[in-house]
């Protein structure tokens, strides 16, 4: 009986090899390797010549080039093939070489980190006009709409959504969450707001008008919930990460990504979103600065520095520096006005982004 077995276990290894062998590929070729390494900064714009080095005398029919698993052209040897970044989203890349010998083939692979092709332009602002800010409100989204404002606020506890006058900062209308969600970013769309919640992974769907929950939905995008805006097309998402998602608008499922990079690096921690004349407006998570970034390849354009914008003598006494933060941003596209404010802030500022030095 154990001869049989054996017998029976040796004809389904060679059972299997046979098949691995008819279907023609091979394992990474330890010999082989591609140019240029793992790892390696690039700034958009430039053209990589890729490159399989391979042993003397090493022979190819051809050579199919991929990134990201998307074909981008074939060559009849082992000469370098330029690929153009220009017009690629940003990020980290997985660049394939495809190696044909017959009816076999081989993959090589590395992979690329495609950086901004250069760094931001760096803005300042004017405040043109100050709001009253309810300094309740630990917030976490703002939109403006036919002449008020609207705004998600965070805590377990005090999360709610609300209509609120501009001139007066008064709430007109509001809807409390169940104190087990924290409400995150709203956007609106059409006659109905959508907004997240931070880690209970579910989105809430209200009447515009009313403020009435109408429905609420699956969040399963990210590793949480943070900002939402709306471009026309797509909600656009962060959850804390260098990426912002798109969502379809009516479904909430994911449609695509894009990772934000300036030419350094990555920039982590993108919250509050908002869509602006083609450009995606973010701020960062702590920090005293606005991003405008370029929707298609997720190059950070410009870096808009608010610092001092709200001094901290001018705050409530009982403000934490450390959760307090600038977050919040909203546009009148009627109008071209913007306005931003911050987690429990007792101003809200309308302002004009300039060149520094203006």
């Amino acid at each position: 009986m154990n001869k049989k077995l054996i017998l029976l276990s040796l004809a389904a290894v060679l059972s299997l090899h046979a098949c691995k062998n008819k279907s023609g590929n091979q394992e990474n070729d330890s010999s082989l390797s591609m140019s240029p390494e793992a790892g390696g900064n690039i700034n958009a714009g430039k053209n990589v010549p890729l490159q399989v080095n391979a042993p003397q005398g090493f022979k190819a029919d051809s050579v199919v080039y991929l990134i990201d698993d998307v074909r981008l052209g074939v060559k009849k040897d082992l000469s370098a093939f330029t690929l153009k970044t220009d017009t690629l989203p940003l990020g980290i890349k997985q660049i394939t070489a495809q190696i044909y010998q017959g009816k076999n083939s081989t993959p090589v692979t590395t992979n690329i980190v495609l950086l901004a092709a250069k760094a931001p332009e760096e803005l300042g602002y004017h405040v043109e006009k100050v709001f009253p800010h309810d300094t309740s409100s630990y917030t976490e989204g703002l939109e403006y709409h036919n002449g008020a404002f609207y705004e998600s606020a965070g805590e377990y506890g005090h999360s709610d959504i609300r209509k609120v006058n501009p001139a007066t900062g008064k709430i007109l209308q509001r809807t409390k969450l169940n104190p087990l969600y924290f409400g995150e970013g709203i956007t609106m769309i059409g006659n109905k707001i959508i907004q997240l919640t931070y880690k209970e992974k579910v989105g809430f769907v209200y009447d515009a008008n009313t403020l009435k929950q109408l429905s609420n939905f699956s969040y399963t995008v990210g590793r949480e919930g943070w900002g939402l805006c709306f471009d026309g097309k797509h909600i656009l998402n962060t959850d804390g990460s260098n990426r912002i998602y798109f969502l379809d608008k009516d479904k909430y499922t994911l449609t695509g990504a894009i990772d934000v990079y300036d030419d350094k690096g990555q920039i982590e921690n993108l919250n509050e979103l908002e869509y602006i004349d083609g450009r995606i407006y973010a701020n960062v998570y702590t920090k005293d600065t606005i991003l405008a970034i370029n929707p298609k390849t997720g190059a950070v354009m410009q870096r808009i520095n608010m610092s001092n914008i709200y001094p901290m003598e001018q705050r409530p006494a009982n403000t934490d520096p450390g959760n307090d933060v600038l977050n919040g941003i909203a546009y009148d596209a009627a109008t071209h006005r913007i306005f931003i404010t911050g987690k429990k802030w007792g101003k809200l500022f309308q302002v004009k982004f300039v060149k520094k030095g203006v």
